[in-house]
């Protein structure tokens, strides 16, 4: 194929040697007053990093979300209430992702597998939704997040139920009194 690659060495032996003669740069903490060495700064900045960079890790992750997670993130989505909503007659799709929290081909793929999402197009091609689709996602949302229907399932509820969204309706009405009703004990 080619040349093998050689191998390098180095011997640090030497380079520490010479290191430990000279006076090492000495910062002085706040909270202890301690001298602390510039090396262990580093360290510290590098660990801190490193814990940051895995609580992002989460959010950027990429593939399917575990069902623990897509648990904890159901009830968390930010559709405003009718009248607010009902103030636009479209919505763009990065806009409803950030309701959903979801990514948008996610939400362009809920589109192609049930009927009752219809965004509007224009000719370049970027989905609007109407309030009405987003009532729809909602329905959607629900049955496939909190639910934990299939999707095969969750078209298939669709399809017998018709006065599906009407139940929905209920429920969530029901659990808005529920919670003002905790509240309201919590508050005695």
């Amino acid at each position: 194929m080619g040349k093998p690659l050689s191998q390098i060495t180095f011997d640090f032996a030497v380079a520490e040697e010479e290191v430990a003669d000279e006076p090492k740069p000495v910062i002085v903490a706040e909270q202890n007053k301690k001298p602390v060495p510039v090396v262990e700064k580093k360290v510290v900045e590098e660990k801190t990093s490193v814990k940051m960079k895995t609580a992002t890790s989460n959010t950027g992750k990429r593939g399917r979300r575990s069902l623990k997670e897509a648990t904890i993130h159901a009830d968390l989505i930010q559709v405003p209430e009718d009248e607010i909503l009902f103030q636009k007659q479209y919505y763009s799709i990065g806009e409803v992702a950030t309701m959903f929290r979801e990514n948008q081909s996610l939400i362009r793929y809920w589109e192609t597998e049930f009927d009752i999402l219809q965004p509007r197009k224009n000719r370049k091609g970027d989905r609007y939704f109407r309030p009405v689709d987003i009532k729809n996602l909602v329905l959607i949302y629900d049955l496939l997040r909190r639910r934990k229907f299939t999707i095969e399932g969750a078209r298939d509820f669709l399809k017998k139920n018709k006065k599906a969204d009407e139940k929905f309706q209920m429920i969530e009405s029901l659990t808005k009194i529920k919670g003002f009703l905790l509240e309201l004990k919590a508050n005695l």
